[in-house]
């Protein structure tokens, strides 16, 4: 089985397997390949603007480097190839549906030769290509079986947690670029018939305790090396990674660029009640409970995490004695469900609820952090 991707459908759709031979198809626009900025993708943004956000853009840029570099050497631990890394960036660029993003890794993955055409490899590509359609559209349904079938196809820890790392990435990459977008009042272009995210089921939410266990082998310390023991006592400490990180340090440089975007002050002028609404938002949207249930202890009032762990209805129905929040959270589910949809006009009412430009552009991609961060919970453990 000959690996390709259909010409007919240009840049938006690639599939893993064909019976057919044909010539190899071009993207629609190549020129998405060699851009300057490699996380905005040349989105052209006004100083004052861009300038606040540097200190989480510099160690997202670094990290697009580190994921997708010119050329991959691969390994016994390490199988995942530089077309492995493009064609599931470009499966999660699909999901979300984000044109620039879809046009880019399209572009990147399109001169790259493919895997042989094996039955082995051919199995293998789809089970990378249905796991990572699934933790990017439907998080809620990954779990130990999902691993197990990584693991029979031949990949290791490492390739596990940096395939990972490219589809939460990818996610937040989608979610910046899409609220930029919106700032700039630039029309959506979304394919009708796309699939929204829905959200993950109630019920687990009812429960206020949880305990998350690691699915992967963590780093040994006794067995770690000095980046990874390094990488383990910077980020440890810090609350969002301090389970994930003896997982996360498998792969120390991306470790290091996720704990820079963490500890940016990507959250430093926003309100502490919104920041905590946001990523319980998330956390609920994408099924994340251990996510939610840490959470939950923080100085939140009962009444919005009743309504959240309820649904969307309850939370409407609290959110109506609050302009704000009523906007914050109209944004925030409409950029985690579909990205692609998301325009001025949610972002509009952000600015007339008083936050400036440069604090909704942050919050907005706090929520995109925050999904990335649940995609790694459910990913990479289980949660009890």
């Amino acid at each position: 089985m000959e690996q390709r991707r259909f010409s007919g459908k240009g840049h938006w759709y690639h599939e893993t397997q064909s019976s057919t031979g044909q010539a190899q198809a071009l993207p629609l626009v190549p020129e998405a390949a060699t851009v300057t900025d490699r996380f905005l993708l040349d989105l052209v943004l006004p100083d004052d603007v861009i300038a606040p956000c540097q200190s989480w853009l510099e160690p997202a840029r670094a990290l697009y480097d580190r994921l997708f570099p010119r050329s991959v050497t691969v390994s016994r631990q390490r199988t995942f190839s530089a077309y492995d890394r493009l064609s599931t960036a470009l499966t999660v660029a699909q999901v979300y549906g984000v044109q620039r993003l879809c046009n880019h890794y399209a572009a990147r993955l399109a001169p790259l030769p493919g895997p042989d055409s094996s039955r082995e490899s051919n199995y293998r590509l789809a089970q990378i290509t249905q796991y990572a359609r699934q933790l990017a559209s439907s998080p809620e349904v990954i779990d130990a079986r999902a691993r197990e079938q990584l693991e029979e196809v031949g990949l290791t820890t490492w390739d596990i947690v940096l395939m990972d790392q490219i589809i939460g990435f990818i996610g937040f990459q989608a979610r910046v670029i899409a609220a930029f977008q919106a700032l700039l009042c630039q029309p959506v272009r979304w394919l009708p018939g796309m699939d929204v995210q829905q959200d993950a089921a109630a019920e687990p939410f009812s429960r206020s305790e949880s305990r998350w266990t690691p699915g992967l082998a963590s780093v040994e310390p006794h067995f770690a090396s000095p980046a990874q023991l390094k990488a383990l006592a910077q980020w440890q400490p810090l609350p969002a990674l301090r389970v994930l990180a003896p997982v996360l340090a498998h792969e120390p440089p991306l470790l290091n660029a996720l704990g820079e975007i963490v500890q940016s002050e990507l959250c430093a002028t926003l309100d502490a009640a919104l920041v905590d609404l946001v990523a319980l938002l998330t956390a609920r949207i994408n099924g994340s409970l251990d996510c939610f249930n840490t959470l939950a202890t923080s100085a939140l009032p009962d009444a919005p995490l009743a309504a959240l762990r309820s649904g969307e209805r309850a939370l409407n129905s609290w959110s109506k004695a609050d302009p704000q929040a009523r906007a914050v959270i109209q944004a925030v589910q409409l950029l985690t469900r579909a990205a692609d949809r998301f325009s001025a006009a949610q972002f509009t009412p952000l600015v007339e609820q008083g936050l400036s430009p440069q604090q909704a552009v942050n919050l907005l991609a706090w929520s995109g952090l925050c999904g990335w961060l649940n995609r790694l919970k459910i990913a990479l453990g289980d949660t009890h």
